[in-house]
């Protein structure tokens, strides 16, 4: 090996002019207990435990290269530095051992939260009506089938006062009915008269299964029909009640407005799981899988980390952008997620690895490659590496 002494100036030139490299990578380790350096401060060696805190985010998996290329290729070995120990502390030099982390292979997108369809209702009528009660507000939880707000409608009105006139058709029908069959089976009413009852019987039973079906439209349920028909109460009024449970997220309803067809009157959504939506390149489509580990991140709690897997990809691919959705469910811990955030989906591509890795800090560019800076006994050889 050629030595080379270079001056402590040099050495902060050389340090302070190659890029620091930001991403995951992982390294193979060197001979004779070799280790690293690294400007400015450094996490101590400590071993990462398995799963999200396993992330090796802040070390880099590299293998050595072999000497030879860029600035060792005017000297033809590696480049050794020959720094004193007040050298060294001047320029704030740490040095750290080559360890063994579990790592996995990350890919990263910018996602968005989403609330899904499945997990959202409008309240709505489909005719012109006039709100005349309130039940639930904005910001309430609301259950399946709890009442949310009553209707005054003369299409009610119109379509009870019709029903109650198909039942006393049907009764009438089929009184008339029974009535003339008694008769022929005693001999003395005419098969005429039976089939003309008969007729009747039916025209007035299709006269009553379109007046239920009209309330079933108006948004009467069976239950409220056959409380109707013990009551017989001529009224305009009409319940709307919650399709789904969950928080009612927005409200039109204001007493004695009224409404219509395209009139929202609530929204109603169940934020207790969200859908995470990120936009992969054309390049990266091939990586990705059903059922592959993600974790989520939102500006807004810096730290904290909603775990979840792939769970759809996207069938057609955006022309305009070259990019393919992808989508997790995510479970909304404390309801903190919020449709419209904005987040960063990172994508884990394969099973935790053990691995040889360093400090992020320590691996730095030099032109077409990647470098470290090994201690070794005569000072501080720098050793290109291959990352991944």
């Amino acid at each position: 090996m050629i030595k080379k002494s270079i001056r402590i100036s040099l050495l902060v030139i050389l340090i302070a002019g190659l890029k620091v490299s930001c991403s995951k990578t992982s390294v193979h380790e060197g001979k004779n207990n070799e280790t690293v350096t690294s400007g400015g401060t450094t996490a101590p060696d400590q071993p990462l435990e398995s799963g999200s805190k396993g992330r090796g985010r802040n070390f880099r998996e590299v293998q050595k290269e072999p000497p030879g290329r860029g600035l060792g290729r005017v000297l033809k070995n590696s480049i050794l530095l020959e720094l004193t120990p007040e050298e060294g502390r001047a320029i704030d030099l740490k040095t750290v051992k080559v360890v063994r982390r579990s790592m996995r292979n990350q890919l990263r997108a910018m996602g968005k939260v989403l609330a899904p369809q499945t997990k959202k209702a409008i309240v709505s009528y489909a005719f012109p009506a006039r709100i005349s009660d309130i039940h639930a507000n904005i910001g309430d939880w609301v259950k399946p089938g709890q009442k949310l707000v009553t209707l005054q409608s003369e299409e009610v009105g119109k379509a009870r006062a019709e029903f109650f006139r198909a039942q006393a058709d049907s009764e009438l029908a089929k009184h008339n009915l029974e009535r003339e069959k008694n008769l022929f089976d005693r001999g003395v009413g005419a098969q005429k008269n039976l089939l003309t009852t008969e007729a009747e019987f039916k025209v007035a039973e299709a006269g009553m299964n379109v007046a239920e079906k009209k309330l079933h439209v108006l948004g009467f349920t069976e239950e409220m029909i056959q409380e109707l028909e013990k009551t017989h109460q001529v009224n305009p009024i009409i319940s709307l009640f919650a399709p789904i449970g969950g928080k009612v997220i927005a409200s039109a309803a204001v007493r004695g407005a009224m409404v219509d067809q395209s009139t929202e009157i609530l929204v109603i959504m169940d934020p207790t799981v969200l859908w995470i939506e990120a936009e992969i390149y054309e390049r990266d489509i091939a990586k990705i899988k059903i059922g592959q580990d993600i974790e989520v991140s939102v500006p807004a709690y810096p730290g904290e980390i909603f775990p979840g897997k792939i769970s759809y990809i996207d069938d057609v691919m955006r022309e305009d952008s070259r990019t393919i959705t992808v989508r997790t469910e995510i479970r909304n811990r404390e309801y903190k997620l919020k449709p419209g955030m904005f987040s960063d989906m990172v994508v884990f591509l394969n099973h935790p690895d053990e691995v040889l890795a360093v400090p992020e800090a320590a691996v730095l560019d030099d032109r077409d490659r990647k470098i470290v800076f090994l201690s070794v006994a005569e000072g501080y050889r720098l050793q290109p590496v291959k990352l991944g």
